[in-house]
């Protein structure tokens, strides 16, 4: 007989005087078991952190690094899902099948868009071990389809070991409104005037935590807290923007240079380090007007009040922390997901899913008219590629490269229990893989070879814990692996051999670079002419480590990979009906790019009637369908260029069904019509669609989930009337994308 699991000890008789009680052992992480406190930020470059040589006030990530460890030879995969499913199971990306973001399931175990179940997480592995586990913030681990209310849920962070959850599931939302999940379930955003979700997830974290450690002080716990900074849509509220005028006003060069120089002081990086030149595409600063300095300047002040405001709020995490006396016994990790981004472009986006559908930026008289809106509820911006060189400096490229700027990034430990070489900085190279076996290592646990009866694949990180102690120790790793979006790179021994591939180019015609890091730590001298051998040596160990770790095939495809004809239960279908209150996120939606399609509505309406009968998506880009004045209204958000139909006359009272029905008339084009009980009362036409992505925010029916997409209305603008359903008819007339979306 087992009693949980465990054989039981005690005797059962007749009655319970002749039988003896048995209770199996409660279970106890090892005596003196740390808490972990892992901080998770978003495209935040090397040299965005004040303590890795940024002018950005980041006085508490300072603290922490100075009662601490900075490590710069710290490495990602260059992107967000690959390097969360690295750090939370001590695997490689592909080898657990997160190649890139879990939007993409290519049908290829290296990319499936989940992590394997043959890779426990931390949070599966430390809560047998007596651990609460808390996640607080960006998720970005499962695939989106799957994060509808019908789940199906095993991807979710519940059923990824951990205890409770409250944050974002996709990879980016509002911060101003975000797209928020409680646990198992949607939720609305908390109704209170200047809302920030930074401020929130703060304020969940503590009471999280708070509470764990009024129930039993005794029992450490494992908090895992991702922010939203700094991925586009850069919010922050306006007194920490205005914190920063002036301060960018001399542009991208100046401040790179300006870093790199305190980062020497500092002792971040080599005094023997050289600053590579621009990279290609960036513009002199003195190459642009006056109005586009300007404009530039405002995308960087947002930027780093952004990350000053998650500073601040991140303080009363850690003040809390001391207060409830857990601060010694944690140990602390903070860490960029990977390098500062391109994906501005050179001039910068003030709404980035223009970005993403392959638009063009507003013209600069309208963006100058808009800029005191950059940063606030009205904008979605992503800041110019100038600003991410110097976010990556002294390094070249950017997030989605394995060259450095994609994939050396800020790392801080800190645990003061546990830590007395605190402020210092180390040199060891290691890989975001590397901080699941440091945290079982200190903690004293080992990796389970079995986890709810599958066996679990081996520990393929390397455990940092000896350099806590050793700042002069060698390097543990062996060796690593890179691959992104077709670029690669390869490390062994302080070499590194990297390519970057050009989409769509024969992967045979990559050009590879070869540096020596251990005395060229900004990649700034090219070897490979010099070193023939080496560099092919380190090129046959790149294949090998691909052939080992799920890397092949070589796939450079991005806009085909959202695109990808993968059956999905939930949306394999070409009629979606969906009731009043239905809220579906957004790739659990029905696919209505490059399509045609009609939404129709049954409802019920009384003179006076108005409101949102559906909507997708948010300010930024979207559409909604509505009854305002007793008008029928299709506002088709593209990006903000907005196409809008309107019946000519009111709508009647009584039972009625209306429709918006797109026909495709070419790629990505084509006209939206009105009809009131199948009679056209509106139309209008639509030349440029969603390619890539129409938002992140989904479907919702009878109101409208986030800031609307049209500006003619605000609000959730609930229909006042009766709604009975509305039922989505995909046609058969797709046209499969071509490459229009490239991410360079």
């Amino acid at each position: 007989m087992t009693f949980n699991n465990q054989p039981y000890g005690g005797t059962i008789g007749n009655t319970v005087a002749d039988s003896t009680p048995w209770w199996p052992d409660p279970v106890t992480p090892p005596p003196g078991s740390p808490n972990v406190v892992m901080v998770v930020l978003d495209d935040v470059g090397f040299a965005d952190l004040g303590c890795f040589g940024a002018e950005i006030d980041t006085p508490v990530m300072d603290a922490l690094a100075a009662n601490g460890l900075r490590y710069n030879n710290f490495h990602t995969t260059a992107i967000c899902s690959p390097t969360r499913a690295c750090l939370l199971t001590g695997r490689n990306h592909h080898s657990v099948g997160m190649a890139v973001v879990s939007n993409w399931d290519t049908g290829f175990p290296g990319c499936t868009g989940r992590i394997s179940n043959r890779a426990a997480t931390l949070a599966e592995m430390l809560r047998p071990a007596g651990y609460s586990t808390f996640a607080v913030g960006k998720w970005h681990l499962a695939p989106i389809e799957d994060t509808t209310p019908a789940g199906p849920f095993d991807q979710w962070p519940l059923q990824r070991g951990f205890d409770r959850y409250y944050g974002f599931l996709d990879g980016a939302t509002n911060q101003w409104d975000p797209d928020l999940v409680a646990d198992n379930h949607h939720i609305d955003p908390p109704d209170k005037p200047g809302y920030h979700v930074t401020e929130d997830l703060v304020d969940q974290a503590i009471g999280m935590v708070t509470a764990q450690t009024s129930a039993w002080p005794e029992r450490p716990f494992f908090l895992y807290l991702c922010f939203g900074t700094g991925h586009y849509p850069i919010h922050a509220p306006n007194p920490y923007i205005d914190r920063y005028n002036g301060r960018y006003n001399t542009g991208w060069g100046a401040i790179r240079e300006e870093r790199f120089a305190r980062q020497k002081e500092l002792g971040i990086i080599p005094e023997d380090t050289e600053l590579p030149p621009f990279n290609p595409g960036v513009p002199q600063w003195e190459e642009l007007s006056a109005d586009e300095q300007r404009l530039a300047t405002r995308m960087q002040q947002a930027y780093a009040g952004m990350l000053t405001h998650t500073d601040e709020h991140l303080g009363r995490l850690m003040a809390t922390l001391q207060e409830i006396g857990q601060a010694d016994n944690t140990v602390f990790v903070l860490l960029s997901d990977n390098g500062a981004t391109q994906e501005g472009g050179p001039s910068g986006h003030e709404n980035a899913m223009r970005f993403i559908n392959g638009l063009e930026p507003r013209s600069i008289d309208q963006q100058l008219a808009d800029i005191d809106e950059i940063g606030g509820p009205n904008s979605w911006m992503a800041y110019p590629m100038g600003w991410a060189m110097a976010g990556n400096t002294p390094l070249k490229w950017y997030k989605q490269n394995t060259h450095a700027g994609g994939v050396r990034d800020p790392l801080i430990i800190s645990w003061p229990a546990g830590i007395s070489d605190t402020g210092a900085v180390r040199t060891q190279y290691h890989h975001v893989s590397d901080i699941a076996p440091t945290l079982l290592e200190a903690i004293g646990l080992e990796p389970p070879a079995e986890m709810a009866g599958v066996a679990q694949m081996p520990m393929e990180g390397t455990s940092m814990v000896y350099s806590f102690s050793n700042a002069e120790a060698p390097t543990a790793k062996a060796d690593q692996y890179y691959e992104m979006l077709g670029h690669r790179a390869m490390w062994v021994d302080g070499w590194k051999a990297v390519t970057r591939h050009i989409q769509g180019e024969s992967f045979d015609d990559d050009r590879w670079e070869l540096y020596h890091l251990d005395r060229d730590f900004s990649e700034a001298r090219d070897l490979a002419d010099a070193e023939p051998e080496r560099l092919a040596a380190l090129i046959d160990r790149w294949w090998g480590a691909a052939r080992d770790y799920q890397v092949l095939p070589l796939d450079d495809r991005i806009l085909e990979r959202f695109h990808v004809p993968k059956p999905r239960p939930i949306t394999s279908r070409s009629r979606f009906v969906y009731y009043p209150g239905a809220y579906i996120p957004s790739d659990g939606c029905p696919d209505l790019k490059n399509v045609s399609y009609e939404i129709a509505v049954e409802l019920e309406r009384a003179d006076g009637d108005d409101g949102t009968l559906m909507a997708c998506g948010d300010v930024a880009s979207g559409f909604a369908l509505f009854v305002q004045d007793g008008h029928l209204v299709w506002d088709y958000n593209m990006a903000w260029e907005h196409y809008v139909a309107v019946s000519a006359e009111a709508l009647p009272a009584g039972q009625l069904t209306v429709a918006a029905a797109f026909e495709r008339t070419g790629s990505y084009a084509g006209s939206g019509r009105l009809l009131v009980n199948g009679v056209e009362v509106g139309s209008v036409a639509m030349p440029q669609t969603h390619n890539t992505h129409i938002h992140a925010v989904g479907i919702s029916v009878g109101f409208t989930k986030a800031p609307s997409p049209s500006p003619r209305y605000s609000g959730q603008f609930p229909f006042t009337g009766t709604l009975s359903q509305v039922v989505i008819d995909v046609a058969d007339d797709r046209e499969l994308p071509g490459q229009l979306l490239i991410i360079d």
